[in-house]
């Protein structure tokens, strides 16, 4: 028995690392330890963590308990507190919930994002809730009740911020969809990348192509600009920029 409740406890964990910098959202430039965790119930078509996604990666996961990942953070950090990051794949499949405490204990902080298909009562836990659900660029569908449970879910507790990932017109216009209906949340517009290290074919590009990455992020400074929608924050993946599309930054 105790061997099972041990398993259930389990976190599948796909990679740790830093301290690096956050790239994205309200927390951009912020010093920060990465847990990504294996597994998720989206296959979006420009998704660049698919070894941290698709089942056959699976052998590359580590199950670890919670004592064992914050051990691992302490390490990486110097046992100084830092923002930890949780991500994906979707890291709302996991039982993340010992970690967050036995972390909040230590003095260390929780951000997690995910695209807000899995609600989980632990999320009023976290110092922050990135939601970033998926545009129609992403191939994906929004389950809206969901994304409403997740924001439920959190309730007052940590920072609730929207991220919307922008390639076109199409997600654009979902990215104000988004803004519509929870208007009391801050929203970030990423700059979609357009060469991902992996992609469902195989290999991609391991050099991100700046030049195409700026262009997309010039392109949408000028729509939000020009709609007047200042509520906004636009931003490109600051790690991208500075490390391109290696693993691991």
């Amino acid at each position: 028995m105790g061997g099972i409740s041990a398993m259930k406890a389990s976190i599948r964990i796909s990679e740790i690392f830093g301290p690096t910098v956050q790239g994205e959202g309200p927390l951009i430039g912020r010093p920060t330890v990465f847990v990504r965790t294996g597994g998720c119930d989206y296959r979006c078509t420009w998704c660049d963590t698919l070894y941290a996604v698709l089942p056959e990666f699976r052998e590359e996961w580590t199950l670890m308990s919670s004592a064992e990942i914050l051990a691992r953070v302490e390490r990486l950090a110097g046992s100084v507190p830092v923002l930890v990051s949780l991500s994906g794949g979707n890291p709302a499949l996991q039982p993340l919930e010992p970690l967050i405490a036995q972390g909040h204990g230590k003095g260390y902080t929780f951000a997690l994002e995910t695209q807000g298909s899995v609600s989980q009562p632990w999320f009023a836990a976290l110092d922050w809730l990135m939601l970033s659900p998926k545009p129609p660029s992403s191939g994906m569908t929004t389950d809206w009740q969901a994304l409403d449970d997740c924001v439920a879910a959190a309730g007052s507790g940590p920072g609730r911020v929207l991220k919307v990932v922008v390639f076109d017109e199409a997600d654009y216009a979902y990215a104000r969809l988004v803004a519509d209906r929870y208007p009391a949340l801050p929203i970030y517009l990423q700059v979609g990348n357009p060469a991902p290290l992996m992609t469902h074919a195989g290999p991609g590009k391991e050099d991100a192509d700046i030049d195409d990455v700026m262009k997309g992020f010039r392109w949408l400074v000028d729509k939000v600009a020009a709609d007047r929608w200042f509520s906004a924050t636009v931003l490109p993946q600051l790690h991208v920029l500075a490390w391109g599309n290696r693993r691991g930054f």
